[in-house]
């Protein structure tokens, strides 16, 4: 077996394995399918499917605005670490940047709420809520 069909053993054993762990935890979804091809494997993905109802322009670009510039401070924690700055100065760069990403986390928490929790309620995939309730909680620590 070459190397190339090495990779797509591996890929394709490790895809299986995932779709089937992701099945067992939200068998809802892959119930839910559209009956297009590949529906049902995409919604029951654990990490990698796509909304069905896509985020708007706007609403993409300020995401990414604010995801950058999340990243351009932890950038700039990174040189004040190199530059061996004062701890607190380096502790409040680090705490804007939390808060950046906390509230990135949240506008897409409540876009999920309304758009593709919504959509799952409206077809009767009430296990959603449990999705729900893990994301609630894990954000909100």
């Amino acid at each position: 077996m070459g190397r190339e069909d090495e990779q797509a053993a591996l890929t394709g054993e490790h895809a299986g394995a995932e779709a089937a762990s992701a099945a067992q935890r939200k068998g809802a979804y892959a119930a839910q399918g559209d009956g297009a091809p590949g529906a049902a494997q995409t919604e029951t993905a654990a990490c990698c499917h796509h909304k069905e109802t896509p985020r708007s322009a706007q609403f993409q670009a300020d995401l990414q605005r604010r995801l950058n510039r999340a990243i351009g401070q932890l950038n700039g924690v990174k040189g004040m670490l190199d530059d061996n700055r004062y701890c607190g100065d380096v502790l409040t760069q680090l705490a804007a940047a939390e808060s950046a990403i906390r509230s990135v986390s949240g506008m897409l928490l409540q876009d999920h709420l309304e758009t593709c929790v919504v959509e799952q309620i409206r077809r009767g995939n009430d296990e959603v809520v449990e999705e729900v309730v893990q994301l609630v909680k894990r954000f909100s620590r």
